[in-house]
């Protein structure tokens, strides 16, 4: 914990076909910090429209973007083409090497694992992306937030709020946290116990894995072919 006395740069990756809610969680948080200013990224600035057709707004781009205290990578169907994108992996590098927390909500952790930035480190991700990780030489963590040093990471989509908080704890003190889980009134009680698969009825899992089959199979592939090129640039061994 520390008393934060200058603004706090924080970027959001914003890019097409992310999950809005992996960036709109944090983001409700991050905002509420102290002092933050919080950039909203992507190649150009104006619309960027989700998987579910929420359009959201870039105002920054990457090329402008200034040295962050915190990268942040949301996830979303579209997180396969950035595993090949050698200007966003390049940018992440590169902010990667200066910032106090490189961060990710659900599938963004394997674009982080696509910049190489996951090797021999804790992460979590979504449930159905788990295995994945272990492509990229990290050390996968079924957890809702996983932090390893400056790499925290979080699980599914709603795991980004439990994700905010605890980074605005380590950041700011449990005070400061505990203030903006009131302000936005954080108080779960889902009207089933069905939200991961230890908990779901077996039915329910088995129709959500096949209606995601060939999404689940095309991020699979997506994430073998990354780590292929990383072994081949002598990034991952």
């Amino acid at each position: 914990m520390t008393n934060e006395t200058k603004p706090l740069s924080i970027g959001m990756l914003a890019f097409p076909r992310m999950t809005q809610l992996d960036f709109t969680g944090p983001f409700e948080v991050f905002a509420r910090m102290p002092g933050a200013v919080v950039h909203t990224l992507w190649k150009e600035t104006g619309p960027v429209t989700t998987d579910r057709g929420l359009r959201l707004i870039a105002d920054t781009t990457l090329a402008a973007c200034p040295p962050l205290d915190i990268v942040f990578v949301p996830g979303g169907p579209g997180q396969q083409e950035l595993m090949d994108d050698v200007e966003v992996l390049t940018f992440l590098r590169t902010q990667a090497a200066h910032a106090r927390y490189v961060t990710s909500v659900c599938t963004g952790a394997l674009v982080l694992g696509a910049a190489g930035l996951l090797r021999g480190r804790r992460a979590t991700t979504h449930w159905s992306a788990v295995a994945h990780l272990g492509v990229f030489g990290a050390n996968a963590v079924p957890s809702r937030v996983v932090f390893d040093g400056q790499l925290v990471t979080g699980g599914g989509v709603t795991a980004g709020i439990d994700f905010g908080l605890t980074l605005a704890g380590e950041i700011f003190g449990d005070a400061v946290a505990k203030e903006i889980q009131l302000q936005i009134e954080y108080d779960p009680a889902p009207p089933y116990n069905a939200g991961h698969p230890s908990k779901a009825p077996p039915a329910a899992l088995e129709r959500v894995r096949e209606r995601g089959k060939a999404l689940f199979d095309a991020r699979r592939k997506a994430a073998v072919d990354a780590a292929e090129r990383l072994k081949a640039e002598g990034l991952l061994t």
